[in-house]
Formats: structure tokens, C-alpha cells, sequence
């Protein structure tokens, strides 16, 4: 399946690098992966469970150095994991027409490049506090769609973070990982309970894209800033987005 695919040494290539470019802002990378399998045709319901697992391990990888540095709120994650997390596994039971779950992707890949080119990267000296209502609100609505298309939140979730005060942006970094991890391993308990299924080649993509993850995340946890690969990624999510919109 995986290895069947026109320029599989160049999808090899290009996975770690999305997967250390989203674990240095504290993401999985699902959209990402989607993404590049849309770029190389994948199929949707091999797309979504791949994307999950991958996002898994590195999402995992991440938190676990964010959380090391001293960058997690457990009560801003509670806030939002609380419904996120049945909402993604019920998400993960719905089986969606492809050609709408393209066009469904193609705008959440839109969340994903802006976040990539910092507009949604800007600091408030003040902090709001997530009012209850907010949260579950924020949570459940995120969750629902993390796991109908495939996806840990966190490209959502960060931004809403950003753009409300509730958290700084490595704080924010730090819990949408976790928020990513328990995501998208509820909504893929939720798809495999539904029928899809994992192919044995994605555990290979899994230790390609740990490799990326780790570093990522090592250096994005302390001061890595390196925009020109932003931008390169934004570049390649744009045409994932416009092939997706058009196919």
C-alpha cells in the first residue's frame, strides 16, 4: 500500500521534516501528514488512521519535552479535555464521504498554514481565564472534528489560545500536545471500533517520523526559530489545500 506509491522516497523524505517542523510548536503533525498524503493520493480511510498513529507518537514525544521544560497547565488541558476527548472518539465512529471529507480538510489544512507563518503567533501580557463554559464548549467542538477527519486539535486549539489570552505560547504549545496525544488516541480507538483499519506499514512511518518529532521538539521546547522551513511547509499545505478543494 504505503510502498506502492509513485515517489515513495521523497514522501519518506519529506515526512520527518513536517513532523519536526509541528513538534517544535508542540504538534502532532496530522494535518500535515494528511496533507502530504493527499499530495500522494492516499486514500481517506488510510489517510485518517495513519495520520492518528503518526500524530500519537510524535504528539507524546513533544509534550514529554515541553512538559520537561515547565511549560504545562494541567487546568487549562482539563479545560478542554474533558468533552474534547468522547467527542473525538465519537467523531472517529463517523464515516464521511470522501469527497467531502477532502473539502473539510482542505480548510482545517487553511488553520495550519497560518499558524506556520505566525499569524496566530503574537503573545499577550495578559492572561484571560477559560471560564468553564468556554472550555467545554472549545473542547467538545474541537474534539468532535479532531476525530471525524483525522486530526489531535492541537492547529486549532493553539491558535483559539493565542487569539483569547488563555495561555503564552510555549504554555500553549504544551498543552495542545497533550490535548493532540489523548485526541487523536480516542479517535482512533473510535475509527478502529467502526472498521477502519491500520496497515503494518505504518509502524515503519511511525519510527520516520519519531526521528523528526524528537529534535523538533527538543529544540522547539527551548528557542527554535527557523522560518525559512515554516514557510517551505505552509508552501506545500497550500497545494495539499488547493488539490484537495479541486479533486
Amino acid at each position: 500500500m504505503i510502498f506502492d506509491i509513485e515517489n515513495m522516497w521523497l514522501f519518506f523524505g519529506l515526512l520527518p521534516l513536517i513532523a519536526f517542523l509541528y513538534a517544535g510548536v508542540g504538534h502532532g503533525g496530522a494535518s500535515g501528514y494528511l496533507a502530504l498524503m493527499a499530495l500522494f493520493s492516499f486514500a481517506p480511510e488510510t489517510m485518517k488512521p495513519t495520520a492518528l498513529l503518526l500524530n500519537i507518537f510524535v504528539a507524546g514525544i513533544a509534550f514529554y519535552h515541553y512538559y520537561k521544560a515547565g511549560h504545562f497547565n494541567k487546568k487549562l488541558f482539563l479545560s478542554f479535555a474533558i468533552t474534547s476527548i468522547p467527542l473525538a472518539f465519537l467523531g472517529g465512529m463517523i464515516e464521511v464521504d470522501a469527497s467531502l471529507y477532502k473539502k473539510i480538510l482542505a480548510v482545517l489544512l487553511i488553520f495550519a498554514i497560518l499558524k506556520m507563518l505566525h499569524v496566530f503567533g503574537k503573545e499577550s501580557a495578559t492572561i484571560n481565564k477559560v471560564k468553564t463554559w468556554q472550555g467545554l464548549l472549545v473542547g467538545g467542538i474541537i474534539g468532535f472534528f479532531s476525530g471525524l477527519i483525522g486530526i489531535g486539535g492541537g492547529v486549532i486549539l493553539t491558535p483559539v489560545i493565542l487569539l483569547l489570552h488563555w495561555g503564552k505560547m510555549k504554555e500553549g504549545a504544551a498543552v495542545s500536545a497533550l490535548f493532540i496525544w489523548a485526541n487523536s488516541a480516542s479517535g482512533l480507538f473510535g475509527q478502529l471500533t467502526s472498521g477502519y483499519s491500520l496497515s503494518s506499514e505504518s509502524f515503519i512511518l511511525v519510527g520516520i517520523a519519531v526521528v523528526g518529532g524528537f529534535f523538533g521538539s527538543y529544540f522547539g521546547s527551548r528557542k527554535l526559530n527557523n522560518q525559512l522551513l515554516r514557510y517551505m511547509l505552509a508552501v506545500v499545505l497550500t497545494i495539499a489545500s488547493v488539490k484537495l478543494f479541486f479533486t
